[in-house]
């Protein structure tokens, strides 16, 4: 059955304008889960994915690889396993989300904890990692709507093999930013033409600290369209993470960085999108409070020497993982006009990270993601606007 719920964000018009307006012209979404991922067998449950590929093509969603742990949590001995399978969600004639069968439709390989971006030509789908390490692969994700099938193809490899990295798309320029890399984390920016793609990976001016798990919106700020780079963490080296509540802008024409209004909170692992004219919503995330915890323990793990107390640690360990409270499901707001960050609302249902909103016409879908340690959400949540919220 689906479940909706309304949330009503009321603000006044001086957030994105300069003279205030009436209540009616406040921005509102409708939450629901309007469905879930299918699962083979259609009598047993879809686990949920985190770390997929996600975006819209041809007027479907696509949902690409992703990571799990399907058997047993991770705690418990579980070992997370990677997919490749990619499955593709329509609109009816009515409005209705359905699953379509689009064949035998994978992925080169296995492979989650990459990012995406939506573009006229398709998916772009960089970077993540799998069982055999990170990858520097990147690839075309496009739906064939004659032929129903998903059209793989190859694009020029990043420089460098990254996982857990943001991107976004500017028309036919991609951008990469970020991400963990085999020896750290990366502060790096790279530019990729679609319509001379052969000529490869551009090298752009660093972003102003190392990070990863960030969220990176394209919004205008009232003169030009630029990126914006938001939260994120970095694990240092001695096996705890810094979490951000940084907020940088990419000026595109001036080739630039600018740091801007810090985030209310830290957050790491959310996700946003651009809304209006000058907005962007940022929907969930780690706040950080058990992970770093987590962290904590398991170097007191690997240096401790007495069985005993190791023992003891790792049942601290394990019982913190397995009471985790879930990820934020607050909503934030920027106005990029005016540099200002608020606390929208919350969302009535539990808030998955580690996944990629999208847009698709006057909707905002949060599909699967993570729910907190090592638990998956099949669900696809669904934010539905009104006419004047988009």
């Amino acid at each position: 059955m689906i479940r909706q719920f309304f949330i009503h964000f009321f603000f006044l018009f001086s957030l994105f304008y300069s003279k205030p307006i009436p209540a009616q012209d406040s921005l509102h979404i409708q939450w629901s889960t309007a469905t879930e991922l299918p699962a083979v067998p259609a009598s047993t449950k879809h686990p949920g994915l985190a770390g997929a590929f996600i975006g819209i093509h041809n007027d479907v969603l696509l949902i690409a690889g992703g990571a799990n742990f399907p058997n047993r949590m991770p705690w418990e001995g579980g070992k997370k396993v990677y997919h490749d399978k990619v499955y593709v969600l329509q609109k009816d004639k009515s409005g209705k989300l359905v699953w379509m069968d689009s064949g035998k439709s994978k992925l080169n390989t296995s492979i989650a904890y990459g990012a995406s971006a939506s573009t006229e030509h398709g998916v772009v789908c960089i970077g993540g990692e799998n069982e055999h390490g990170l990858s520097k692969d990147v690839v075309l994700l496009q739906w064939i709507p004659g032929a129903r099938k998903v059209s793989i193809k190859s694009l020029p490899p990043l420089p460098i093999a990254i996982t857990n990295a943001s991107v976004v798309a500017n028309g036919r320029n991609i951008y990469a930013a970020g991400g963990e890399t085999a020896n750290g984390v990366s502060d790096k920016l790279f530019s990729l033409d679609l319509h001379k793609s052969t000529a490869g990976w551009k090298e752009l001016p660093p972003v102003p600290k190392p990070l990863s798990h960030a969220v990176m919106v394209l919004q205008s700020n009232g003169l030009s369209e630029n990126i914006y780079l938001v939260g994120g963490r970095r694990k240092t080296l001695k096996g705890i993470s810094e979490f951000y509540n940084s907020v940088f802008e990419y000026d595109i024409n001036k080739n630039e960085w600018k740091e801007k209004a810090a985030l209310p909170y830290a957050l790491a692992a959310g996700t946003g999108i651009a809304v209006q004219e000058n907005g962007i919503l940022v929907f969930g995330g780690d706040k950080g409070e058990t992970f770093r915890k987590t962290e904590e323990l398991v170097t007191l793990i690997n240096s401790e020497k007495d069985d005993k107390k190791k023992k003891d640690l790792t049942l601290q360990k394990n019982r913190l993982q397995a009471t985790h409270p879930g990820f934020s499901n607050e909503v934030l707001i920027y106005n990029t006009k005016q540099d200002e960050w608020k606390v929208f609302g919350k969302i009535p249902f539990p808030v998955a990270a580690t996944t990629t909103a999208v847009k698709w016409n006057n909707v905002v879908i949060i599909p699967s993601g993570e729910l907190k340690a090592g638990v998956r959400t099949p669900d696809i949540l669904v934010g539905k606007f009104n006419n004047k919220s988009k």
